[in-house]
């Protein structure tokens, strides 16, 4: 019998790579998606002729119940939110909603109706946020600095309640920067290799960024939501930090992106103070001690093959 899998979100990045992975693992895969969402199907419309679809919504607890009675899944990866941190300090009621009490909600319809199902929650680095110690692990201590860090900790902490209280087999995985060729624009890494890709077919000049020396811990998408699916393979649930294990500066990706199009990139790239963050004392960079000493998990994508993907990626839509 094949596994069910419903993921929420499946229209977004790590929704479509994860969609992708299981049905290479022989799953049926059911998409909750919103009824009344214009959202676009086009990062999973190569695939919409394999999937299921399910309407339901994480601000309607019953819409949740019936989509859950229907797909009748093992598996459940809630992979949606209002995830981007600047619009959640312009709408933080919203994001609390959605990325924090709508994951109540999800729990709260699995243990009511499907106790038997496991379920994978999207933790974030954000919940860090002004670490006390670097590399972070699974002990870290939470204190985060924006609204969707606040609301990522509170969906975190209650499925670590429910799985205690209520004996769900429900898993956090504490996700850092993740990128690929499906990542909006809006992102610094997409912004540069989208620069790098513009500025070698001559659709533009100059690119404007912020700190080139501040640094992240970077991996790709796909070695993401493969952690996320064997976080639900094993005997017993546990939370993992699913990282690179290492960090690089906004100028290494700089530099990498346009040596890979043969281009000096300090005569393109200038520094704007309007895209500063505040400062940053301690690095975030995750320790992946643990998923890669009990699942025996680490990427496959090295920075540099991450980055050319990217590259690859937009100077071919570009073109």
């Amino acid at each position: 019998m094949k596994k069910r899998a419903l993921v929420t979100g499946l229209t977004g990045q790590d929704g479509s790579y994860l969609a992708e992975w299981l049905l290479s693992q022989n799953y049926e895969v059911y998409g909750m998606v919103r009824r009344s969402s214009s959202s676009s199907l086009g990062r999973i419309s190569h695939l919409a002729d394999k999937l299921h679809f399910v309407s339901g919504d994480l601000l309607d607890q019953f819409s949740l119940m019936d989509a859950i009675a229907e797909a009748q899944p093992h598996e459940i990866y809630n992979l949606a939110s209002q995830s981007y941190v600047p619009l959640s300090w312009t709408q933080p009621a919203l994001t609390a909603e959605y990325t924090a009490l709508g994951v109540s909600r999800l729990l709260e319809a699995i243990r009511r109706g499907y106790p038997e199902t496991k379920f994978y929650q999207a933790s974030s680095s954000e919940v860090f946020g002004q670490p006390d110690e670097s590399p972070q692990t699974e002990r870290t201590a939470f204190r985060p600095r924006n609204p969707y860090g606040v609301a990522k900790a509170y969906a975190h902490w209650m499925t670590v309640n429910y799985r205690q209280k209520y004996d769900l087999y429900a898993c956090c995985g504490i996700t850092y920067t993740h990128e690929s060729p499906r990542r909006g624009a809006e992102f610094v890494f997409r912004k540069i290799t989208q620069g790098a890709a513009k500025i070698k077919l001559g659709l533009d000049n100059e690119l404007k960024l912020g700190n080139l020396t501040a640094r992240r811990d970077w991996c790709h998408a796909k070695d993401a939501v493969k952690a996320m699916w064997l976080m639900l393979q094993q005997d017993v649930p546990d939370d993992y930090i699913i990282a690179s294990g290492g960090t690089r500066s906004v100028q290494d990706l700089v530099e990498c992106a346009f040596d890979y199009v043969g281009l000096n990139w300090e005569k393109y790239v200038s520094v704007d103070p309007a895209f500063y963050r505040p400062n940053e004392t301690v690095q975030l960079v995750g320790s992946i001690e643990k998923i890669r000493s009990n699942l025996s998990w680490q990427p496959d994508y090295s920075f540099e093959r991450l980055v050319q993907s990217m590259v690859d990626h937009d100077l071919k839509v570009l073109s």
